[in-house]
């Protein structure tokens, strides 16, 4: 009898992991079959397509460098608005808060010459994360205090950092020239390539390591992301979170102030989009210009939807999404499918999470197959 309450309890936990994992898998693999059927309808040989988008996106050193470039700043930008949704909170503004870090990383890039890059490096970062979370601040408080929608408000912040951007880099902080851009950031403010660290005979013997544009920000995102799962499983700010999140009637009810933790989720979330903006300006542009940002901080929704929110699914969500932006180039090239066919095979990745209610099916039929079996 024992045997038969094991095996039910480990076939439950089985569908539990499966329930987690299953979504996404399922998203994607629909998103690329709907994709194919699309390229086919149009003409195109759908197993040459993504062969070539295949090699684009991990075809080698440089390919691969180029996949995990992308999705440097996505991993950021997903757990900023992971962390938000944990909290029930849709903090659609990730993009302006990202442009915010990077507005200010560019400007004090510059100012920081001659100064050490143990020092430099971290003071960004840290005052990056500090104008990304003050940018949601305001958001934070309207939800708190008056019960503004943060969708709403985050949405037309975005805007508004859009063009304060675009009014500085053409205005009172362009670098000289026709381009309107700032300045270039001293070398000590930049986050170096990983081909950079490595003498030219480790990069000969070891040729794996030359990454071509990828930079060490992918490490820095990574330990963020680990941060961050830690800080939701173990501490009382992370109980907290998820309790307000879950329920905020019970989490009132608990003693947990639903206030002040919107607040400080909501900070929290434009803190990690700030340093998505930091990342990306201080590993790759070295500078800003109107608009430099690409919509990455909306492209993190689309990975935090398709990770659950978890902060370490957030990585290989990233990575997915990192190689379908660098593969499409030479899908492009190579098999004369417009890039286009990415940006749809992006949006049925997310359209495809509703195929949730299908994975809970099969997982709700598999339980009481096993339940009915014990019996």
């Amino acid at each position: 009898m024992n045997g038969s309450r094991d095996a039910v309890t480990a076939q439950r936990a089985w569908m539990a992991a499966l329930q987690k994992i299953g979504t996404p898998i399922v998203s994607a693999i629909l998103a690329i079959a709907v994709g194919s059927l699309i390229i086919w309808i149009s003409g195109y040989d759908p197993v040459a397509a993504f062969a070539a988008l295949f090699k684009g996106a991990f075809g080698g050193p440089k390919q691969v460098g180029e996949t995990v470039l992308r999705a440097t700043p996505l991993i950021l930008a997903g757990l900023a608005v992971g962390y938000g949704f944990r909290a029930g909170l849709f903090n659609i503004g990730a993009e302006g808060q990202l442009m915010m870090g990077g507005l200010l990383t560019a400007w004090l890039g510059v100012q920081m010459v001659g100064v050490s890059p143990l020092i430099t490096v971290p003071v960004l970062l840290v005052f990056a994360s500090f104008a990304g979370a003050a940018w949601a601040f305001v958001p934070a408080i309207l939800k708190a205090r008056v019960g503004a929608h943060e969708v709403i408000t985050t949405m037309m912040l975005s805007h508004v950092a859009r063009y304060v951007v675009s009014w500085l880099t053409a205005g009172p902080l362009k670098a000289p020239g026709q381009i309107p851009q700032t300045e270039t950031l001293t070398t000590s403010a930049q986050i170096p390539r990983f081909q950079s660290i490595f003498p030219e005979g480790v990069l000969e013997a070891l040729p794996f390591l030359g990454m071509g544009r990828a930079h060490i920000g992918i490490l820095i995102a990574i330990v963020v992301a680990v941060g961050v799962w830690l800080v939701l499983r173990y501490t009382t700010l992370g109980y907290e979170n998820r309790a307000v999140g879950l329920s905020p009637w019970a989490a009132e009810t608990a003693g947990v102030s639903v206030q002040w933790t919107t607040v400080k989720a909501l900070c929290i979330s434009g803190g990690l989009a700030g340093l998505a903006g930091a990342v990306e300006v201080m590993g790759l542009h070295h500078r800003i210009f109107d608009q430099f940002s690409a919509g990455v901080g909306f492209t993190g929704i689309a990975v935090a939807l398709l990770a659950k929110n978890h902060p370490l699914g957030i990585i290989p969500a990233a990575l997915l999404f990192g190689a379908l932006s660098a593969g499409s180039g030479t899908m492009q090239l190579e098999a004369g499918v417009s890039q286009k066919i990415i940006l749809i095979i992006q949006a049925l990745v997310i359209f495809f999470v509703a195929a949730e209610g299908l994975v809970n099916w099969f997982i709700r039929k598999r339980q009481k197959e096993a339940t009915s079996g014990a019996e």
